[in-house]
């Protein structure tokens, strides 16, 4: 009996999977710093509301809002994450989003996504300050930056304190990306 219900459970998590409106898919970078927590270099994000060309769109968008030339997609999929999710949760927001995408749609004579990096860029600055472009913003601040993903990619050991030592004694004068400073500006600590 038990393995029936294990089955089941099963069956029912590959139906929700399968039952999904859409799926974000993507290969990370092999020079990606994300290799050492990812599992496999292929990763797979389904979507409950958001279709996968909306999923595709938003994804485009946020890097266009926070562009990192180096960040892998994965990590910004957790952005369209949290928006299928919004979206999923509230028909306001997904209103919202499905008429931002329409309105990209349409000012690209049909389709946003496949217009050059430049001219879609140009429609990311005319709808700057309007409800998609808001709302994506809102968003990415938090989950584009505050994820074990991205704190890989940009060097963030985390929080220190809970590490032990605080930062005076952990990561406060690591930094590889500026000049080492002077004796006098940074007297050692101990």
């Amino acid at each position: 009996m038990g393995d029936n219900v294990v089955n089941d459970q099963t069956s029912l998590a590959r139906r929700e999977f399968l039952k999904a409106s859409g799926l974000l898919t993507g290969v990370l970078a092999a020079h990606s710093a994300l290799l050492a927590l990812a599992p496999t270099p292929v990763w797979a994000l389904p979507l409950q509301t958001l279709g996968e060309a909306d999923g595709k769109t938003l994804l485009a968008l946020t890097r266009h809002i926070f562009p990192h030339a180096k960040l892998d997609d994965a990590v910004y999929a957790l952005v369209v994450q949290d928006l299928d999710r919004a979206a999923t949760a509230d028909a306001a927001v997904k209103t919202l989003l499905r008429a931002g995408i329409d309105e990209l749609n349409t000012a690209a004579a049909g389709n946003w996504l496949s217009q050059p990096p430049a001219q879609q860029l140009e429609a990311v600055h005319a709808i700057a300050g309007r409800p998609l472009f808001d709302k994506v913003r809102g968003t990415a601040v938090i989950s584009l930056y505050n994820n074990e993903l991205a704190f890989a990619h940009f060097g963030y050991q985390g929080n220190a304190f809970k590490q032990g030592g605080g930062y005076l004694r952990r990561g406060f004068n690591d930094l590889t990306w500026l000049p080492a400073p002077s004796a006098t500006a940074s007297p050692d600590p101990a």
